[in-house]
């Protein structure tokens, strides 16, 4: 059984401004004009983020634009969607983001067997010194891979 994984978006700043701890697949309750929205691409989720509320996920600050064609049953762009976890996943979600300060951001968004997942990630604030450590790891790493391929040449 084959499972047909179509990427919509990916946060790349997510990955850059925190550091990710656990990743969760997620489903995400949606409407019909924000799933045509979606396949169009039309989606914004620079500062988007999760929290925990009365035992359920919410995504906050994900913005789907509205389907031009879909008159007067269009949706709400910015309101607030619910999340798809098992229970036991949102209870140890929830322990963490409360104890640890950990916060919830999207990672991607992504068609998996024609349904829109979200993947979670359970990630923590980088400092600045964090970030630079990050460049100039990957600075030096990019430099030992030229030589190597120039040394193969």
């Amino acid at each position: 059984m084959s499972e047909a994984v179509k990427i919509i978006a990916v946060n790349r700043k997510a990955r850059h401004d925190y550091s990710v701890d656990e990743t969760y697949e997620c489903g995400i309750v949606l409407m019909g004009t924000e799933i045509k929205s979606i396949r169009d691409g039309k989606i914004s989720f620079p500062d988007a983020w999760a929290e925990v509320e009365n035992g359920e996920i919410w995504l906050r600050s994900f913005r789907i634009a509205e389907n031009p064609f879909s008159s007067v049953f269009n949706h709400d762009p910015d309101r607030k969607k619910k999340l798809l976890l098992h229970k036991d996943e949102i209870k140890r979600i929830a322990r963490k983001v409360e104890e640890k300060g950990y916060t919830l951001i999207p990672l991607s968004f992504y068609f998996k067997n024609g349904k829109v997942k979200v993947e979670l990630g359970l990630c923590k604030g980088k400092k600045a010194f964090d970030k630079r450590a990050d460049i100039r790891e990957r600075d030096i790493q990019r430099e030992v891979s030229r030589e190597f391929r120039e040394k193969l040449h």
